[in-house]
């Protein structure tokens, strides 16, 4: 994810980052965001101010016997003021960090720009490509072929995405975090 901090003392270069990937530029939107947020979180550091000075008025003005029911009432509503403010942050927040996770990482300089990965430039490549004299099959087709994943029975379970390991599979699975563990707690305390 992006640091704001970044966006704000570079924001031509985030959306040029933005444009190499064919993405609209954002840095106005997003840093209209930060701006209204931090105006928000300023407001609600005077709000607290006031609330902490009135909060010290009521303990002198109790313990002078002092009536303090208007203080205690401007606390309340400054209470209800600052749980409104702090929401409305959050939720500006949020929306900032929803636009901000979703975003790619901007291109490393010098890297050519390709606007699919048929215009990639290969700029260097190690050994050659294995050729098999048949069709390679996925590790999931062999999983499944094998009986050893279980893919309808975990999307039963959990949904989709996951798979249920048997047998064989699953004893290697474990023996592999079992060995990690080993010589995590051994090497490592």
């Amino acid at each position: 994810m992006y640091d704001l901090r970044w966006i704000r003392e570079n924001p031509e270069a985030f959306d040029a980052g933005l444009a190499a990937r064919g993405l609209q530029p954002l840095a106005t939107d997003i840093l209209a965001r930060d701006a209204s947020a931090r105006a928000k979180r300023t407001a609600l550091q005077k709000i607290q101010n006031r609330r902490n000075a009135l909060s010290k008025q009521i303990g002198v003005a109790k313990s002078k016997d002092e009536d303090a029911d208007n203080l205690i009432a401007e606390v309340g509503q400054l209470k209800g003021t600052l749980q409104q403010g702090e929401e409305a942050e959050r939720e500006i927040m949020q929306a900032l960090r929803d636009i901000l996770v979703g975003l790619p990482n901007r291109p490393e300089e010098g890297v050519p720009i390709g606007e699919d990965e048929e215009a990639n430039v290969v700029v260097c490549s190690h050994g050659n490509p294995t050729e098999f004299n048949f069709e390679p099959k996925e590790h999931f087709e062999i999983g499944e072929a094998l009986g050893l994943m279980d893919f309808e029975a975990a999307s039963k379970l959990s949904g989709a995405r996951f798979v249920v390991l048997r047998g064989e599979l699953a004893r290697l699975e474990r023996a592999l975090s079992a060995a990690m563990l080993d010589i995590h707690t051994q090497e490592f305390g």
